[in-house]
């Protein structure tokens, strides 16, 4: 192949989205369908049923939701918990009660898959 056709397709391929992250694995799709329910009935109504954010709540497919900058516990700890105000401004979110662990994890899994399949937003969007 010459040059300027390899320099070519090199530019071309580069100008589309992003897909995937090659940083997430993919995830267990039996968590996955699980997590798809509980992340429908206790988080799209902020979050959004795409998961791209109301005016409730952010994008969880922002990059700042990247596995790099928030990992899987801090969406434990925020679920459990709460999360004080920091990225956005939405105010502080308020712990979501009468999910267990496990079924947090299990909304991890759809979540983690969606950036998976989808790529990330930038932040500021």
């Amino acid at each position: 192949m010459k040059r300027p056709l390899l320099a070519a397709l090199l530019i071309l391929s580069a100008c589309g989205p992003a897909v995937t992250d090659p940083q997430i694995e993919p995830q267990d799709p039996a968590l996955v369908a699980v997590g798809a329910a509980l992340y429908e009935t206790n988080c799209a109504q902020c979050h959004g049923s795409d998961l791209r954010g109301t005016d409730q709540g952010p994008s969880q497919l922002s990059s700042v939701y990247a596995p790099s900058h928030h990992g899987d516990g801090a969406f434990l700890l925020a679920v459990m918990n709460g999360s004080a105000q920091h990225h956005w401004d939405f105010g502080p979110m308020p712990p979501i009660e009468g999910l267990s662990p496990s079924q947090v994890d299990e909304i991890i899994a759809f979540v983690r898959e969606q950036q998976r399949l989808n790529g990330f937003e930038s932040y500021p969007p």
